[in-house]
Protein backbone atom coordinates (compact mmCIF):
# COMPACT_ATOMS: atom_id res chain seq x y z
CA UNK A 1 0.00 0.00 0.00
CA UNK A 2 1.35 3.27 -1.03
CA UNK A 3 0.81 5.92 1.24
CA UNK A 4 -0.16 8.55 -0.76
CA UNK A 5 -2.25 6.88 -3.38
CA UNK A 6 -5.86 7.36 -2.82
CA UNK A 7 -8.72 6.50 -5.20
CA UNK A 8 -11.53 9.45 -6.14
CA UNK A 9 -15.05 7.66 -6.91
CA UNK A 10 -17.31 10.38 -8.32
CA UNK A 11 -14.32 12.55 -9.44
CA UNK A 12 -16.30 13.78 -12.20
CA UNK A 13 -19.28 15.46 -9.66
CA UNK A 14 -18.57 18.35 -7.42
CA UNK A 15 -16.94 17.66 -4.60
CA UNK A 16 -15.37 14.34 -5.79
CA UNK A 17 -13.70 16.26 -8.76
CA UNK A 18 -12.39 19.24 -5.98
CA UNK A 19 -10.94 16.51 -3.58
CA UNK A 20 -9.20 14.67 -6.64
CA UNK A 21 -7.89 18.04 -7.77
CA UNK A 22 -6.53 19.13 -4.23
CA UNK A 23 -4.90 15.55 -3.38
CA UNK A 24 -3.51 15.81 -7.29
CA UNK A 25 -2.09 19.49 -6.20
CA UNK A 26 -0.71 18.05 -2.59
CA UNK A 27 1.71 15.48 -4.44
CA UNK A 28 -1.08 12.60 -3.77
CA UNK A 29 -1.41 9.80 -7.00
CA UNK A 30 -5.09 10.06 -7.70
CA UNK A 31 -6.40 7.30 -9.73
CA UNK A 32 -10.62 7.84 -10.71
CA UNK A 33 -13.28 5.61 -11.99
CA UNK A 34 -15.45 6.58 -14.81
CA UNK A 35 -17.66 4.76 -16.59
CA UNK A 36 -17.06 6.07 -20.19
CA UNK A 37 -13.60 5.94 -19.46
CA UNK A 38 -10.91 3.85 -21.22
CA UNK A 39 -9.90 -0.10 -20.25
CA UNK A 40 -6.37 1.35 -19.61
CA UNK A 41 -5.36 3.67 -17.16
CA UNK A 42 -4.82 6.98 -19.32
CA UNK A 43 -3.29 10.25 -17.28
CA UNK A 44 -5.44 13.83 -17.77
CA UNK A 45 -5.58 16.59 -15.78
CA UNK A 46 -2.40 14.71 -13.80
CA UNK A 47 -4.51 12.10 -12.44
CA UNK A 48 -4.79 8.38 -13.49
CA UNK A 49 -8.18 7.64 -15.26
CA UNK A 50 -9.63 4.50 -16.08
CA UNK A 51 -13.05 2.91 -17.10
CA UNK A 52 -14.87 1.19 -13.93
CA UNK A 53 -18.13 1.24 -12.15
CA UNK A 54 -18.70 2.08 -8.87
CA UNK A 55 -21.17 -0.70 -8.57
CA UNK A 56 -19.23 -3.46 -9.70
CA UNK A 57 -17.12 -4.62 -6.82
CA UNK A 58 -14.41 -6.19 -9.41
CA UNK A 59 -14.16 -2.54 -10.32
CA UNK A 60 -13.45 -0.97 -7.49
CA UNK A 61 -11.53 -3.66 -6.22
CA UNK A 62 -8.77 -3.40 -9.14
CA UNK A 63 -8.28 0.34 -9.12
CA UNK A 64 -7.59 0.54 -5.34
CA UNK A 65 -4.83 -1.54 -4.92
CA UNK A 66 -1.89 0.06 -3.13
CA UNK A 67 -4.37 2.58 -2.11
CA UNK A 68 -4.41 4.05 1.12
CA UNK A 69 -7.32 6.46 0.76
CA UNK A 70 -10.17 5.94 -1.29
CA UNK A 71 -12.71 9.34 -1.15
CA UNK A 72 -16.58 7.56 -1.48
CA UNK A 73 -18.06 10.60 -3.13
CA UNK A 74 -20.39 8.74 -5.76
CA UNK A 75 -24.09 9.17 -5.70
CA UNK A 76 -26.46 8.01 -8.69
CA UNK A 77 -27.38 11.18 -11.13
CA UNK A 78 -29.95 13.39 -10.77
CA UNK A 79 -31.12 11.54 -7.31
CA UNK A 80 -32.48 8.55 -9.40
CA UNK A 81 -32.53 4.87 -8.37
CA UNK A 82 -30.84 5.91 -4.16
CA UNK A 83 -32.72 2.74 -2.96
CA UNK A 84 -31.16 0.73 -5.52
CA UNK A 85 -27.85 2.00 -5.88
CA UNK A 86 -26.54 3.88 -2.87
CA UNK A 87 -26.03 0.88 -0.35
CA UNK A 88 -24.51 -1.92 -2.83
CA UNK A 89 -21.87 1.36 -3.91
CA UNK A 90 -20.72 1.84 -0.68
CA UNK A 91 -20.20 -1.78 0.24
CA UNK A 92 -17.92 -1.88 -2.49
CA UNK A 93 -15.88 0.19 -1.31
CA UNK A 94 -16.15 -0.83 1.90
CA UNK A 95 -14.89 -4.22 0.18
CA UNK A 96 -11.97 -2.00 -1.12
CA UNK A 97 -11.23 -0.31 1.92
CA UNK A 98 -10.66 -2.75 4.01
CA UNK A 99 -8.68 -5.13 1.80
CA UNK A 100 -6.30 -2.60 0.95
CA UNK A 101 -6.22 -1.43 5.15
CA UNK A 102 -7.61 1.89 3.58
CA UNK A 103 -9.21 4.85 4.98
CA UNK A 104 -12.44 6.07 3.73
CA UNK A 105 -13.13 9.72 3.22
CA UNK A 106 -17.07 10.59 2.86
CA UNK A 107 -18.84 13.62 2.05
CA UNK A 108 -21.41 13.61 4.31
CA UNK A 109 -24.93 15.37 4.85
CA UNK A 110 -27.74 16.85 6.72
CA UNK A 111 -30.31 14.68 5.65
CA UNK A 112 -29.59 12.44 8.06
CA UNK A 113 -30.57 14.53 10.47
CA UNK A 114 -34.86 15.89 11.37
CA UNK A 115 -36.01 18.40 13.56
CA UNK A 116 -35.53 16.42 16.47
CA UNK A 117 -31.98 17.32 16.27
CA UNK A 118 -32.52 21.16 15.02
CA UNK A 119 -31.39 23.54 15.48
CA UNK A 120 -28.04 23.34 15.85
CA UNK A 121 -26.47 19.90 14.78
CA UNK A 122 -23.49 18.24 16.49
CA UNK A 123 -21.50 14.94 15.12
CA UNK A 124 -23.55 12.97 18.23
CA UNK A 125 -26.67 14.89 17.20
CA UNK A 126 -30.11 12.05 17.29
CA UNK A 127 -30.26 10.78 13.22
CA UNK A 128 -33.98 10.48 13.26
CA UNK A 129 -34.53 11.70 9.17
CA UNK A 130 -38.14 12.72 7.64
CA UNK A 131 -37.13 11.52 4.54
CA UNK A 132 -36.51 8.59 2.23
CA UNK A 133 -32.85 9.57 1.38
CA UNK A 134 -31.93 10.91 5.09
CA UNK A 135 -32.71 6.90 6.04
CA UNK A 136 -30.23 5.35 3.60
CA UNK A 137 -27.78 7.83 4.45
CA UNK A 138 -28.04 6.53 7.72
CA UNK A 139 -27.94 3.48 6.75
CA UNK A 140 -24.72 4.06 5.05
CA UNK A 141 -23.23 5.93 7.57
CA UNK A 142 -23.85 2.55 10.11
CA UNK A 143 -22.01 0.31 7.69
CA UNK A 144 -19.22 2.59 7.52
CA UNK A 145 -18.84 2.66 11.39
CA UNK A 146 -19.20 -1.30 11.35
CA UNK A 147 -16.64 -1.22 8.80
CA UNK A 148 -14.17 0.55 10.74
CA UNK A 149 -13.90 -2.35 13.29
CA UNK A 150 -12.58 -4.23 10.09
CA UNK A 151 -9.44 -3.13 9.20
CA UNK A 152 -10.13 0.43 7.61
CA UNK A 153 -10.69 3.69 8.95
CA UNK A 154 -13.50 6.28 8.36
CA UNK A 155 -13.74 10.18 8.16
CA UNK A 156 -17.04 11.85 7.24
CA UNK A 157 -17.30 15.35 7.11
CA UNK A 158 -20.61 17.12 6.80
CA UNK A 159 -20.92 20.47 5.49
CA UNK A 160 -24.27 22.59 4.34
CA UNK A 161 -25.78 22.97 1.14
CA UNK A 162 -22.57 23.33 -1.42
CA UNK A 163 -22.03 26.29 -3.95
CA UNK A 164 -18.41 26.37 -5.84
CA UNK A 165 -16.84 26.80 -9.51
CA UNK A 166 -18.04 23.47 -10.56
CA UNK A 167 -20.94 23.12 -8.74
CA UNK A 168 -22.87 19.84 -9.98
CA UNK A 169 -26.07 18.97 -9.04
CA UNK A 170 -26.82 21.80 -5.88
CA UNK A 171 -29.00 24.52 -4.66
CA UNK A 172 -26.90 27.38 -5.50
CA UNK A 173 -26.42 26.18 -9.50
CA UNK A 174 -30.13 24.95 -9.83
CA UNK A 175 -32.44 27.28 -7.68
CA UNK A 176 -30.85 30.77 -6.91
CA UNK A 177 -29.66 31.21 -10.36
CA UNK A 178 -29.41 29.76 -13.64
CA UNK A 179 -25.74 28.13 -14.89
CA UNK A 180 -24.55 29.53 -18.46
CA UNK A 181 -26.98 33.33 -18.05
CA UNK A 182 -25.80 37.03 -16.56
CA UNK A 183 -27.00 36.97 -13.14
CA UNK A 184 -30.73 38.94 -14.06
CA UNK A 185 -32.78 37.37 -11.50
CA UNK A 186 -31.94 35.31 -7.94
CA UNK A 187 -34.43 32.90 -6.16
CA UNK A 188 -34.92 32.96 -2.57
CA UNK A 189 -35.99 29.29 -1.64
CA UNK A 190 -36.18 29.75 2.27
CA UNK A 191 -39.02 31.35 4.32
CA UNK A 192 -38.63 34.72 4.82
CA UNK A 193 -35.91 35.10 7.90
CA UNK A 194 -35.00 31.96 7.93
CA UNK A 195 -31.19 31.03 8.52
CA UNK A 196 -28.88 28.65 5.88
CA UNK A 197 -26.07 27.02 6.00
CA UNK A 198 -23.90 26.81 3.02
CA UNK A 199 -19.87 25.44 2.56
CA UNK A 200 -17.87 26.64 -0.84
CA UNK A 201 -16.56 23.29 -2.34
CA UNK A 202 -12.75 23.95 -2.25
CA UNK A 203 -13.32 24.79 1.51
CA UNK A 204 -15.00 21.40 2.14
CA UNK A 205 -12.07 19.60 -0.15
CA UNK A 206 -9.40 21.22 1.94
CA UNK A 207 -11.16 20.28 4.89
CA UNK A 208 -10.87 16.60 3.93
CA UNK A 209 -7.46 16.71 2.36
CA UNK A 210 -6.21 18.25 5.63
CA UNK A 211 -8.19 15.48 7.59
CA UNK A 212 -6.67 12.74 5.38
CA UNK A 213 -2.88 14.20 6.44
CA UNK A 214 -3.90 13.73 9.84
CA UNK A 215 -5.63 10.57 9.71
CA UNK A 216 -3.32 8.69 12.02
CA UNK A 217 -4.32 10.25 14.41
CA UNK A 218 -8.25 10.11 14.33
CA UNK A 219 -10.46 7.67 15.58
CA UNK A 220 -11.72 4.82 13.48
CA UNK A 221 -15.31 6.51 12.61
CA UNK A 222 -13.91 9.86 12.77
CA UNK A 223 -17.42 12.85 11.96
CA UNK A 224 -16.87 16.17 11.38
CA UNK A 225 -19.00 19.25 11.23
CA UNK A 226 -18.34 22.57 8.85
CA UNK A 227 -19.98 25.77 9.47
CA UNK A 228 -19.33 27.17 6.53
CA UNK A 229 -21.00 30.04 5.44
CA UNK A 230 -23.97 30.69 7.80
CA UNK A 231 -26.49 32.43 6.04
CA UNK A 232 -28.76 34.13 9.15
CA UNK A 233 -31.52 35.28 7.53
CA UNK A 234 -32.07 33.65 3.99
CA UNK A 235 -30.94 36.87 2.19
CA UNK A 236 -27.07 37.28 2.90
CA UNK A 237 -26.23 34.36 -0.04
CA UNK A 238 -28.53 36.75 -2.24
CA UNK A 239 -26.39 39.96 -1.34
CA UNK A 240 -23.66 38.79 -1.93
CA UNK A 241 -24.35 37.55 -5.27
CA UNK A 242 -25.86 40.97 -6.40
CA UNK A 243 -23.01 43.00 -4.90
CA UNK A 244 -20.61 40.64 -6.87
CA UNK A 245 -22.70 41.30 -9.74
CA UNK A 246 -22.75 44.59 -9.33
CA UNK A 247 -18.83 45.10 -9.09
CA UNK A 248 -18.24 43.60 -12.40
CA UNK A 249 -20.66 46.08 -13.75
CA UNK A 250 -23.57 44.23 -14.43
CA UNK A 251 -27.27 45.72 -13.54
CA UNK A 252 -28.62 44.72 -10.04
CA UNK A 253 -30.40 41.61 -9.95
CA UNK A 254 -33.74 41.22 -8.92
CA UNK A 255 -34.85 38.79 -5.62
CA UNK A 256 -38.29 36.64 -5.36
CA UNK A 257 -39.14 34.01 -3.48
CA UNK A 258 -38.46 30.14 -5.31
CA UNK A 259 -41.40 29.48 -7.38
CA UNK A 260 -42.22 26.14 -5.10
CA UNK A 261 -45.33 26.13 -6.14
CA UNK A 262 -44.57 24.82 -10.14
CA UNK A 263 -41.83 22.51 -8.18
CA UNK A 264 -44.97 20.90 -6.81
CA UNK A 265 -46.78 21.17 -10.18
CA UNK A 266 -44.41 19.15 -12.06
CA UNK A 267 -42.72 17.12 -9.25
CA UNK A 268 -45.01 13.98 -10.27
CA UNK A 269 -43.08 13.73 -13.33
CA UNK A 270 -39.66 15.23 -12.73
CA UNK A 271 -37.41 12.78 -10.54
CA UNK A 272 -35.04 15.64 -9.81
CA UNK A 273 -37.77 18.31 -8.71
CA UNK A 274 -39.45 15.46 -6.75
CA UNK A 275 -36.37 15.06 -4.49
CA UNK A 276 -35.65 18.68 -4.22
CA UNK A 277 -39.52 19.38 -3.12
CA UNK A 278 -38.59 16.69 -0.39
CA UNK A 279 -35.83 18.41 1.11
CA UNK A 280 -37.88 21.75 1.44
CA UNK A 281 -38.18 21.57 5.08
CA UNK A 282 -34.56 22.01 5.02
CA UNK A 283 -35.77 25.52 3.99
CA UNK A 284 -38.50 26.15 6.56
CA UNK A 285 -36.28 26.21 10.26
CA UNK A 286 -32.90 27.14 10.45
CA UNK A 287 -29.90 24.44 10.59
CA UNK A 288 -27.01 25.38 11.81
CA UNK A 289 -23.71 23.02 12.12
CA UNK A 290 -21.28 23.32 15.29
CA UNK A 291 -18.29 22.81 14.03
CA UNK A 292 -16.15 22.41 17.10
CA UNK A 293 -14.70 18.92 16.94
CA UNK A 294 -13.39 20.14 13.42
CA UNK A 295 -11.69 23.24 14.77
CA UNK A 296 -10.01 20.76 17.88
CA UNK A 297 -8.74 18.79 15.22
CA UNK A 298 -7.56 21.44 12.57
CA UNK A 299 -6.59 24.92 14.73
CA UNK A 300 -9.24 26.00 12.32
CA UNK A 301 -11.68 25.55 9.95
CA UNK A 302 -10.89 26.28 5.96
CA UNK A 303 -12.47 29.07 5.05
CA UNK A 304 -13.11 31.46 2.26
CA UNK A 305 -14.57 35.18 2.30
CA UNK A 306 -17.93 34.83 0.86
CA UNK A 307 -17.86 37.41 -1.74
CA UNK A 308 -14.51 35.65 -3.08
CA UNK A 309 -16.14 32.65 -3.32
CA UNK A 310 -19.43 33.85 -4.52
CA UNK A 311 -17.19 35.53 -7.50
CA UNK A 312 -15.79 32.17 -8.34
CA UNK A 313 -18.49 30.13 -8.39
CA UNK A 314 -20.13 32.56 -10.97
CA UNK A 315 -17.31 32.45 -13.19
CA UNK A 316 -17.16 28.96 -13.04
CA UNK A 317 -20.99 28.04 -13.89
CA UNK A 318 -20.59 30.94 -16.72
CA UNK A 319 -22.42 33.60 -15.39
CA UNK A 320 -19.32 36.36 -15.13
CA UNK A 321 -16.98 36.72 -17.62
CA UNK A 322 -13.92 35.67 -15.62
CA UNK A 323 -11.01 38.78 -14.92
CA UNK A 324 -8.89 37.42 -17.18
CA UNK A 325 -11.01 37.05 -20.27
CA UNK A 326 -12.16 40.51 -19.25
CA UNK A 327 -8.78 41.77 -19.27
CA UNK A 328 -8.17 40.49 -22.65
CA UNK A 329 -11.35 41.77 -24.61
CA UNK A 330 -10.21 45.25 -23.25
CA UNK A 331 -6.74 45.07 -24.47
CA UNK A 332 -8.56 43.87 -28.15
CA UNK A 333 -10.70 46.45 -28.12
Amino acid sequence: MSDNTALVLGATGGIGGEVARQLRDAGWKVRALHRGGTQALALRDGMEWGRGDAMVRADVMAAAQGCSVIVHAVNPPGYRRWAELVLPMVDNTIAAACAQGATIVLPGTVYNYGPSAFLTLREDSVQEPLTRKGAIRVQLEQRLRQASSRGCKVIVVRAGDFFGPRPGNNWFSQGLVKPGQPVKSISLPGAPGVGHQWSYLPDVARTMLELVQRRDTLEPFATFHMAGHWDADGRQMAEAITRVVVRRGSAKPSMGAFPWWLIALAAPFVTTLRELREMRYLWKTPVRMDNARLVAALGREPHTPLDEAVEAALVGMGCLVSATSSAAATVAS
